[in-house]
């Protein structure tokens, strides 16, 4: 066990525990500053509330024919289901351009002028029929609800843990915070004083926790008339409907050439575009690497959630010389270790530690939290750490993934100290699935802590890996995408590595 397992006397309610003062301090300006991006907006009825149906998107300085390489800007004003103009910004909104015959699809850039109206910039990468979408996710008020709500509880998703007692167990309750006044287990991490708690079963020592699993309660923190704004018919509603440009070569134009995309560059937005199912990024080229001679040597440490357990399954379905140890774990959260002996190639994965959401039961024997295992590597010029922390953190209150988050970039930062040529990288969440239990969730909870992880991280010497804009780019609304999708952010970690 990674954690200190003690029962602890009833209280109720439970609180997660207090770290350093420092992380505290840390934790709650950045809430704060997303308090100031996200302001309430309560409303009293729908119809005052942004309708995509309602809002216009206007194309500045329209022309008979665009030009690769050329900035389209659109402006945008929102407005009510009366048609009024709205006064305020905070509209969720997500603008791409396309064109799936060519396979191609990139972000748009959104600027919020905070009065309803909005500056949506795109760069023509590509030529052909291009078409513009401006989708309203969810409006500002919508927003101000989901953020109101997160941050309201911890019981929108409930934890069953299984206590083994010989050959038969027993199952209790487990939360981040659990309002019981039943004798509790406290699963500390001592370090950095992160906790997760069980109700104890009778007769049984807090030790015997063995396997967990997931699901989700009845429980909301959304008013019956905030419900509708998320009703499958007002999420993602496009604002741009048939709007298709012509972009042409022109003059003859040559793209410039770009140096090849190494580890510590900016990112920019839109961060490059996908093309024939390929990413191109702005600021750099991605050169074909062969993924073998790349990885020789190396020590690969894939730490998170199941978007970079696909990474591990991409290398192994890469590698035919790759092969899987048992580890003698089972369920599909165990922790995978794939070898190549003669080439000295060593790739594993584990999951973070709790929260970790799953309707189908995983071992927590091994469970640790990602900072501890970054505190017993060594470190060195052969050994990459990537690290994907998010989806399984939407439903709760966004103290609980900043403080994961700060818990991580020390935990780097002492790795860095004492190996200042490892390689740390951080992949960003992918977008999900538009409709799936908006309250826990929404892409919106995905996009603050993208937000907050970049604001963290931007002090280290950590690559990023932006999946955010990337599976934007290519549209997946999935949060396990495609193979192709999957290809490209391993195809920007090894132009990092070698």
């Amino acid at each position: 066990w990674n954690f200190i397992a003690k029962s602890s006397s009833p209280k109720l309610p439970l609180h997660p525990v207090v770290s350093s003062v420092e992380t505290e301090i840390r934790i709650k300006r950045i809430i704060e500053k997303l308090d100031q991006l996200i302001p309430p907006r309560p409303f009293t009825h729908i119809s005052t509330t942004t309708s995509a149906a309602h809002s216009t998107a206007t194309i500045l300085h329209p022309r008979d024919t665009y030009c690769r390489g050329d900035q389209l800007d659109i402006l945008l004003e929102a407005r009510d289901h009366f048609g009024h103009r709205k006064e305020y910004g905070g509209d969720f909104l997500r603008a791409r351009m396309s064109s799936p015959a060519l396979k191609a699809g990139a972000s748009g850039k959104v600027t919020d002028f905070n009065n309803g109206t909005y500056l949506v910039s795109f760069t023509l990468f590509w030529e052909g029929w291009v078409s513009l979408s401006i989708r309203l996710i969810h409006p500002s008020e919508g927003v101000s609800a989901l953020w109101r709500a997160r941050n309201q509880g911890y019981d929108r998703v409930i934890f069953t843990g299984q206590f083994a007692s010989g050959s038969s167990h027993v199952d209790t309750d487990c939360a981040l915070v659990l309002n019981s006044s039943a004798e509790l287990c406290e699963y500390l991490d001592a370090q950095d004083q992160e906790a997760f708690y069980c109700v104890r079963p009778q007769h049984l020592p807090c030790a015997a926790l063995t396997h967990m699993h997931s699901r989700s309660t009845a429980v909301s923190y959304l008013s019956r008339q905030e419900w509708r704004l998320f009703e499958r018919s007002n999420v993602g509603v496009e604002i741009m409907e048939n709007n298709a440009i012509n972009v042409s070569k022109c003059n003859g134009k040559n793209v410039p050439m770009k140096k090849k995309c190494k580890f510590g560059m900016a990112s920019t937005i839109p961060g490059g575009h996908v093309w024939k199912e390929t990413w191109n990024p702005v600021s750099c080229s991605l050169a074909p690497i062969k993924m073998k001679e790349c990885l020789r040597g190396k020590f690969i440490y894939l730490m998170g959630d199941s978007t970079i357990r696909q990474w591990m399954e991409y290398f192994k379905n890469s590698i035919s010389t790759l092969k899987s140890v048992d580890l003698h774990e089972s369920g599909k959260l165990q922790h995978q270790l794939a070898v190549d002996v003669d080439e000295n190639i060593h790739i594993q994965w584990q999951k973070h530690g709790y929260p970790l959401i799953g309707s189908l039961t995983y071992s927590v024997k091994e469970i640790e939290y990602i900072a501890r295992v970054i505190d017993r590597t060594g470190g060195g010029k052969n050994t990459v750490i990537v690290i994907s922390l998010g989806q399984h953190f939407r439903p709760f209150p966004i103290g609980v993934f900043i403080r994961r988050t700060l818990n991580v970039h020390k935990a780097i930062q002492r790795l860095l100290l004492r190996s200042p040529d490892t390689m740390v990288i951080i992949k960003a969440e992918n977008i999900r699935e538009l409709h799936s239990d908006v309250e826990r969730f929404s892409d919106f909870h995905g996009y603050v802590q993208y937000l907050a992880i970049k604001d963290i991280f931007q002090d280290l010497n950590v690559g990023l890996i932006d999946a955010w804009d990337l599976t934007i780019a290519y549209g997946t609304n999935n949060v396990h995408p495609s193979q192709s999708v999957v290809r490209n952010q391993v195809s920007i970690l090894l132009n990092y590595i070698c």
